[in-house]
């Protein structure tokens, strides 16, 4: 069963409160059909769940096989260093199918974020240290697919993935209760 090596910190993207039973960590890559499909899962998730559980997402950008997860991860960068990172993130998932650079920079405007200053953090690669991080993280955790989670920092690993990460929480819940 593999583990979770990067533990949650400060620079990660966090909802739900610190003091949860149940921390998900989520890898993601914008550009991932699954991890498209997984998005309306996490969000009933969260709800089921609220007060008991925290999501952290963090980037895993598989580029030789979607050119635009990388700068659809440091979009969402920029849109998370003026507060706005979990607006962008749904954004970016709700118009996953029509991805381009110029969709990415009116989703910008569409959050009122300057498209000049992200087009600009996107030529000089602003963010990319940030999103290159969060997947070394994932490589040192096992992470080579998305979407791939972790609970309490076990990874989920299941035939049925995504679609009983529920269960798995309630049984993490019911353990560590």
């Amino acid at each position: 069963m593999g583990r979770l090596k990067s533990p949650v910190t400060s620079r990660d993207h966090i909802q739900g409160s610190d003091n949860a039973i149940v921390t998900l960590v989520e890898y993601g890559d914008y550009q991932c059909p699954y991890c498209g499909a997984a998005q309306p899962i996490v969000k009933q998730i969260q709800a089921r769940f609220a007060g008991k559980l925290r999501l952290v997402f963090r980037h895993f950008p598989l580029v030789e096989v979607h050119p635009l997860a990388q700068p659809s991860a440091e979009t969402a960068e920029f849109a998370g260093s003026q507060g706005r990172f979990w607006p962008m993130h749904d954004a970016i998932y709700a118009n996953q199918h029509q991805l381009s650079i110029t969709r990415l920079v009116t989703l910008a405007a569409n959050l009122h974020l300057s498209p000049i200053a992200l087009r600009d953090a996107l030529a000089l690669g602003t963010y990319a240290g940030k999103v290159q991080a969060d997947f070394i993280g994932g490589v040192r955790s096992g992470v080579n697919g998305t979407p791939t989670f972790f609970i309490n920092g076990v990874r989920h690993d299941s035939p049925l993935g995504v679609m009983d990460l529920a269960a798995a929480i309630d049984q993490t819940i019911l353990t560590d209760a």
